[in-house]
């Protein structure tokens, strides 16, 4: 364990250390952590085979404790020095009876406790003599007095956070919708626009078209008169060359 522990510090004053895990090193009993912890909130000595809690150090900061999947039966009154205690978790140990949990009635800020998998838990009006043991608790085993589940404080955070979350979500898609009708009201306008420009744009093609069929009938008119002209001509050559022969008749 104190290997792990240098580990975990890895150069760190351990004053200045707030979480510790120490998950799964092998040792029967605490060694190595000391009370120059002071300020540690949280510590986690899951599935590491402590027989005991001897040597526990001084702790008075400590919320947090995971002590799950040991081998402990006793010796919870070594926990005293972490008055400020909120979650305990002692499930998967050795504990066998009610007497055993008997020094855990000092802790008055202890609102979490968990003694799943342990023998005491078979034990006639276990949940009712624990919770009348520990008046600060609200929580046994992941449920209340009345049997309703636990809720995650950081779930809670998260729920609240996502509530105004939403409300900021739900202001801006206001803003969203308010911005589509606006851009909406706009594509309209901009397509009347377009449709206007194209109508004023067509009517200028008719009349385009128009003037130049009109100028186009009036060449052809101005062809057909100059072709008639051009009929005419022949004929009053042909008739002068008549009178001509006539009077030299």
């Amino acid at each position: 364990m104190e290997k792990r522990i240098e580990l975990e510090k890895r150069g760190k004053n351990p004053a200045n250390i707030k979480e510790l895990n120490l998950d799964n090193c092998r040792s029967t009993s605490i060694v190595g952590l000391t009370d120059e912890f002071c300020n540690l909130e949280s510590l986690s000595l899951i599935n590491v085979g402590l027989t005991s809690l001897k040597g526990f150090p001084k702790l008075p900061n400590l919320k947090k404790l995971e002590l799950s999947d040991n081998r402990i039966n006793n010796g919870l009154n070594l926990l005293e020095t972490s008055p400020k205690l909120t979650h305990l978790n002692l499930s998967g140990n050795k504990i066998k009876d009610l007497e055993t949990l008997e020094p855990l009635k000092s802790f008055k800020n202890l609102k979490s406790l968990d003694l799943f998998n342990n023998e005491v838990t078979t034990v006639e009006y276990y949940r009712d003599a624990v919770f009348k043991t520990i008046p600060s608790l609200k929580y046994l085993d992941g449920y209340d007095e009345k049997d309703r589940e636990a809720e995650d404080s950081d779930e809670e955070v998260n729920g609240n956070e996502g509530f105004e979350q939403s409300d900021e979500e739900g202001g801006s898609s206001d803003d969203e919708e308010n911005l589509n009708e606006s851009v909406g009201l706009g594509a309209v306008y901009s397509a009347n626009i377009d449709e206007l420009s194209d109508e004023e744009d067509y009517e200028a093609l008719e009349e385009e078209e128009d003037s130049e069929i009109a100028e186009d009938s009036e060449a052809e008119e101005e062809e057909d008169g100059n072709s008639s002209d051009e009929a005419e001509t022949p004929e009053v050559s042909r008739g002068k060359k008549r009178k001509l022969e006539e009077n030299q008749e």
